[in-house]
């Protein structure tokens, strides 16, 4: 009974309402006709009630607008910052190749002048691996016996000596670098023309042994290949000195020397498509070698 009640008050004031909203209309229609009016105190109630029922009612829909009128917005906002992102790392990778390009550049300039001055061809080749082991300093570059390289051939960068190629293969090869303990190089002062043996020291450094009575040498001397030795060309940069012993009882003396080259970060070298005499004569002499043991091999 209670339930039925219910329905019938609910009908009653939704049918009031709806009666009263007619009433309005009416009159606000024969208002409009007389140029306006004030409205009447029940009308004005009703819309004193009607205006936070609609705000109340329209407040999720305007919530879900705006909502999604943010949200669309933040889409492109994203989509806007992904091609700047986009637009960036482009950017950013034109520079580096064209920071590249000027680096490569500079150094095909020195390569071609050295290239003029030693009247050698020269063969760019990159470094593919690196011997790090403390007695033996090597690196492997890509480039080999196809190519034209060979055993007993120097090899420098666009800034110094490197080293001296001690094996091929048909694509690749296997260089001796300067600062290993092996290594031996003829070399004199640019500046008083004393002569010495420069050699692999400590890690990434070098040491240049001369006779007290020719030592002419101060911090700062630029070392170069002498020529002598018949391995290098005469004027190779080896290194600067940085620090000149005392004598020893047989009158030599040591200069600690920094390489010209950065080791640490070498990753091109060119090979010189030449080989020195002694370097001709020692691989020769190992070919004649070979090839009498290989004649005697055979039947």
């Amino acid at each position: 009974m209670s339930e039925f009640r219910s329905r019938v008050l609910i009908a009653f004031l939704i049918a009031g309402v709806i009666g009263i909203a007619l009433v309005n209309m009416v009159v606000d229609h024969r208002a409009l006709g007389r140029g306006g009016r004030d409205l009447p105190w029940w009308s004005s109630l009703v819309l004193d009630v009607a205006v936070p029922v609609q705000k109340m009612v329209a407040l999720p829909l305007d919530f879900a607008r705006d909502t999604w009128d943010d949200y669309v917005a933040l889409v492109d906002v994203r989509d806007e910052n992904e091609d700047l992102r986009d637009a960036l790392t482009l950017a950013r990778e034109e520079n580096l190749q064209l920071r590249e390009a000027l680096v490569a550049s500079g150094r095909l300039q020195r390569i071609a002048e050295m290239r003029d001055a030693f009247e050698i061809p020269m063969l760019p080749a990159e470094l593919v691996g690196v011997d790090v082991s403390a007695w033996f300093r090597s690196a492997l570059v890509d480039r080999g016996r196809s190519h034209g390289v060979r055993a007993g051939m120097p090899v420098i960068s666009d800034v110094g000596l490197v080293g001296l190629v001690t094996a091929t293969a048909n694509g690749a090869a296997k260089i001796m670098l300067l600062i290993d303990r092996q290594a031996a190089v003829d070399g004199v002062v640019q500046r008083s023309r004393a002569r010495g043996i420069v050699r692999g020291a400590r890690q990434d450094s070098l040491s240049f042994q001369f006779t007290a009575r020719e030592g002419d040498v101060e911090v700062g001397d630029v070392i170069i290949t002498s020529g002598l030795g018949g391995v290098y060309p005469k004027g190779l940069r080896i290194g600067e000195v940085t620090q000149v012993s005392a004598p020893d009882a047989m009158m030599l003396q040591t200069a600690d020397v920094r390489p010209a080259v950065d080791f640490g970060r070498l990753e091109q070298v060119f090979v010189m498509l030449r080989r020195g005499p002694t370097m001709e004569l020692l691989y020769a002499a190992d070919w004649s070698d070979a090839a009498e043991e290989a004649e005697r091999d055979t039947p």
